[in-house]
C-alpha cells in the first residue's frame, strides 16, 4: 500500500459501547453518499485460538494489513475501524496496517450500566460474566489512555445520529 493520503477513522470505546453497530451505520451512511471506504471490525479478524496458545493479536493485525491491502489495491483510501485502543502502540499498529497518513480516533461513550445491558443481550454465552468485568476495566483503561481526538455519546440516541455526529466531527461528511 502506498502512503498517499490514506485516512483512518478508529472507533474506540468500552465493551458494549456500540463500536460495531456505529461502524456498520457509518459505513451505510458513507455508501449512501457513494464515498469509497472500508469498514472493518478489527476484533473479528482475530477470533480463534492458536495451537500454541499464543495471543491472536499478531494474527489479527496481520489479517488487518492483508484486508486493508486488498481494499487499497481496489482504490479505497478511507478506512473505518472498530477497535478498543488500550494504548498508543495499538493505535500505531492500526496505522501501520492501514498505511494511514491521517488518523482520527473517536471514542464512543456509554454508561457502564448501558454497556452491561448491551452485553447481556449480545453475549449470552459462557463468557458473559467475564465480559461484564471487562466492560468496567476496559472503560478505566480507555480513560487513562486518552487516545481519542473527540468523543461521541452513544446512549439514548439513534444509531444514525451517533454515526452522523462521528463522521461530521471527523470531517468525513458535512451535516
Amino acid at each position: 500500500m502506498e502512503n498517499s493520503g490514506i485516512s483512518l477513522l478508529v472507533i474506540t470505546g468500552g465493551m458494549g459501547a456500540g463500536k460495531t453497530s456505529v461502524l456498520a451505520e457509518a459505513s451505510d451512511l458513507l455508501a449512501m453518499r457513494r464515498t469509497p471506504h472500508a469498514a472493518i471490525d478489527v476484533d473479528a479478524l482475530g477470533i480463534g485460538f492458536l495451537p500454541s496458545g499464543a495471543s491472536t493479536d499478531e494474527v489479527m493485525y496481520s489479517n488487518l494489513q492483508s484486508v486493508c491491502g486488498n481494499y487499497a489495491a481496489a482504490g479505497v483510501q478511507r478506512f473505518v475501524l472498530a477497535r478498543a485502543l488500550e494504548d498508543g502502540q495499538q493505535l500505531e499498529t492500526c496505522r501501520q496496517a492501514v498505511s494511514a497518513t491521517d488518523i482520527i480516533v473517536c471514542r464512543l461513550i456509554s454508561s457502564i450500566e448501558t454497556m452491561k445491558q448491551r452485553i447481556q443481550v449480545r453475549e449470552n454465552g459462557i463468557l458473559q460474566q467475564e465480559y461484564f468485568v471487562r466492560a468496567t476495566s476496559l472503560d478505566a483503561i480507555l480513560d487513562r489512555a486518552r487516545l481519542e481526538n473527540f468523543a461521541v455519546m452513544n446512549e439514548n440516541r439513534s444509531l444514525t445520529d451517533v454515526a452522523v455526529e462521528m463522521l461530521t466531527k471527523a470531517g468525513w461528511i458535512s451535516n
